[in-house]
C-alpha cells in the first residue's frame, strides 16, 4: 500500500503540462523568427548541427525528472506489515435530536447548534475512547459508526441539520434501540448512550427501551435541551405555526428524560449555557472499567523518497548531457 506523507506537494505536478505548452510556444515563436529571417529550408542548411527533435527529448526528460522530484517531496511510503493496534477505553454513542423543535433559540445560536458544539468539544477530550453518532426525529439512523477517528466525527457532525431526518417527531425509544445495535462486538462492559433532546412529543416507549439497554449492561444518560417555559420555533424566516395559525411553542419535557435516565441506570442533566452536560458524563465514563479494543492497521512505513530523488537526478543528468546539436558521428561508415 503506497501512501504520500506530504501529499500537498503533488499539486506541483500540474506545472508539467504548463512546461510542455510553454516550450511548444517558444518553438513556434522561434520558427516564426526564422521565417522572417529568410527561406526556412535555407536557414536550416545554415544550421546543420541544430536538432529540433533533441529539444523535445530534453524537455520530456526534464519533465519526467521534475515529476519524480515532486513525488520524492511528497514522501511516498509503503506499509511494511499489518499489525494489531490495541487501545483501552469506553464506547460512547450520542443520540442527537434533530427535530424542528431543536431550532428554538433559548440557547445561542439554537438548541441544535449548541448541542453540536458541545459534542465537538467532547471529541477533543476523548483519547482512546470510541464515539458513535445517531440522529433521530420521527425515526433514527446511524450517522457515524463507533470510531476513534475524531476528525471524521466532527466532519459528520458539521453536516447535521433538522432536514437530516425527513420524518418529524421525537422517537427517543427508536434511537436507543438503534444505539444498542450499534455497539461493536468487542464492547461488553464500558458502553454508554447519551440522549440529547428536549424530550417533547415522544412517540414511543423510551423508558422501556432504556430498560432494555440497562439489562444489556449499557448505561443511558439524558441531557435536556431547552426551558420548561418554552420558546417559539424559527422556521424559514418566520415563527412556526400550527394548522390553526397559532405560534408553536416548544417546551422541555424534563420528567420524560428523567424517567429514561433512571431506567437506563444513568443520570439526567439539564443543559446549561456554560456546562452543557457532557463533561460530567465523561467523568462518569472515566470511572468505568476500560475495555481493550483491537484493530488491524499498517505500521512501520518504509520511506521511498530516496529512490524517486535518485531517478530524478539521473534524468536531469541525462537531459544536460544530450544537448541540442546533432551527433557528428555516424553509426555506420564506409
Amino acid at each position: 500500500m503506497l501512501i504520500f506523507a506530504q501529499y500537498r506537494f503533488l499539486w506541483l505536478l500540474l506545472l508539467i503540462p504548463l512546461l510542455l505548452l510553454g516550450y511548444g510556444a517558444l518553438r513556434q515563436l522561434r520558427e516564426r523568427r526564422i521565417r522572417r529571417f529568410g527561406d526556412e529550408a535555407l536557414v536550416k542548411q545554415l544550421m546543420p548541427s541544430w536538432s529540433g527533435a533533441k529539444g523535445w527529448v530534453r524537455v520530456v526528460l526534464f519533465c519526467l525528472g521534475f515529476a519524480f522530484f515532486v513525488l520524492g517531496l511528497a514522501r511516498p511510503q509503503i506499509g511494511a506489515k499489518l499489525s494489531e493496534h490495541k487501545t483501552r477505553g469506553a464506547e460512547i454513542i450520542v443520540c442527537l435530536d434533530v427535530s424542528n423543535s431543536m431550532l428554538a433559540e433559548d440557547y445561542s445560536p439554537s438548541r441544535l447548534e449548541r448541542a453540536k458544539l458541545s459534542i465537538a468539544r467532547l471529541t477533543d477530550k476523548l483519547q482512546d475512547d470510541r464515539i458513535g453518532l445517531i440522529i433521530f426525529a420521527g425515526t433514527s439512523f446511524v450517522q457515524l459508526p463507533v470510531t476513534t477517528d475524531y476528525v471524521s466525527a466532527k466532519m459528520f457532525l458539521s453536516n447535521i441539520d433538522t432536514g437530516s431526518v425527513p420524518i418529524q417527531g421525537t422517537a427517543i425509544g427508536d434511537a436507543i434501540h438503534t444505539a444498542i445495535r450499534s455497539f461493536s462486538a468487542q464492547s461488553q462492559k464500558s458502553r454508554v448512550i447519551v440522549v440529547i433532546s428536549d424530550g417533547e412529543n415522544h412517540e414511543d416507549d423510551a423508558v422501556a427501551a432504556a430498560k432494555e439497554a440497562a439489562e444489556a449492561g449499557i448505561r443511558v444518560y439524558t441531557i435536556g435541551v431547552g426551558s420548561p417555559e418554552g420558546q417559539p420555533i424559527p422556521f424559514e424566516g418566520e415563527l412556526m405555526k400550527d394548522k390553526d395559525g397559532n405560534i408553536v411553542v416548544t417546551r422541555l419535557d424534563e420528567e420524560t428524560l428523567r424517567q429514561v435516565a433512571k431506567a437506563g441506570g444513568g443520570a439526567y442533566i439539564h443543559a446549561g449555557n456554560e456546562e452543557f452536560g457532557l463533561g460530567p458524563i465523561v467523568d462518569d465514563v472515566r470511572a468505568m472499567e476500560d475495555e481493550e479494543f483491537g484493530s488491524v492497521v499498517f505500521e512501520e512505513y518504509d520511506e521511498q523518497y530516496m529512490y524517486f530523488f535518485g531517478i530524478a537526478l539521473l534524468l536531469f543528468v541525462i537531459e544536460m548531457l544530450i544537448g541540442e546539436r546533432r551527433s557528428r558521428r555516424k553509426l555506420f561508415q564506409r
